[in-house]
């Protein structure tokens, strides 16, 4: 029965790891994409760098650090990415509502991949923030963000701009903090599985 008990942490921890390297590949992959999607949005709209150089902000939640545990920190994770996706779907709606929905060409098809993938990063962390022993569910926290976004046309495209960049901000975030944490999850699982272990004996 122990060795069934022990075998079925070991498992647990494995999964961890592995859930956290295909979540890293996962950020990765989006972070290429992100920077993609704003070079073709910046080549659609003739926005130059500097122009689009604003970013950051967008999303509210504690700042990450590294006292905190390793649920805080995926909480903390996950609720961003969250933001970010309700910011992207408005983004999405507000532009194809303002400045028309028109041929599909390479920036709406990218601007799709990059939506799929942070849903898809989305669930994977939702994974490991439930192996870390954190909610299962988690609601996206709005409150403060800018999701009605700015007035006039112009305002509106460098909105959008700074959504892109919030995304890719966050995917970068997110690529770095996972990195750090597969060896804590192990580390955390077998605390918790001695600890319990202690409290039986």
């Amino acid at each position: 029965m122990m060795a069934e008990r022990r075998t079925r942490g070991m498992t647990g921890s494995v999964q961890s790891r592995t859930t956290a390297a295909r979540a890293t590949a996962i950020a990765e992959q989006l972070h290429h994409e992100c920077s993609t999607l704003l070079e073709l949005y910046r080549k659609k709209e003739s926005f130059t760098a500097e122009e689009t150089v604003a970013g950051g902000g967008l999303v509210s939640v504690p700042p990450l650090s590294s006292q905190l545990d390793t649920r805080d920190t995926l909480w903390r994770l996950h609720s961003a990415l969250l933001q970010c996706r309700s910011l992207l779907e408005r983004a999405i709606a507000k532009e194809e509502q303002e400045l028309g929905g028109g041929k599909k060409g390479d920036y709406e098809t990218q601007r799709k991949i990059v939506k799929d993938r942070l849903s898809l990063l989305l669930i994977n962390t939702g994974e490991l923030l439930k192996a870390a022993g954190g909610p299962a569910v988690l609601t996206p926290n709005l409150d403060g963000l800018e999701l009605e976004g700015p007035s006039t046309l112009f305002e509106l495209k460098l909105w959008v701009c700074r959504i892109f960049k919030e995304v890719e901000h966050w995917t970068k975030t997110t690529i770095t903090t996972l990195q750090g944490l597969p060896d804590v999850i192990s580390k955390e699982r077998a605390r918790r599985v001695r600890s319990t272990r202690s409290a039986r004996m």
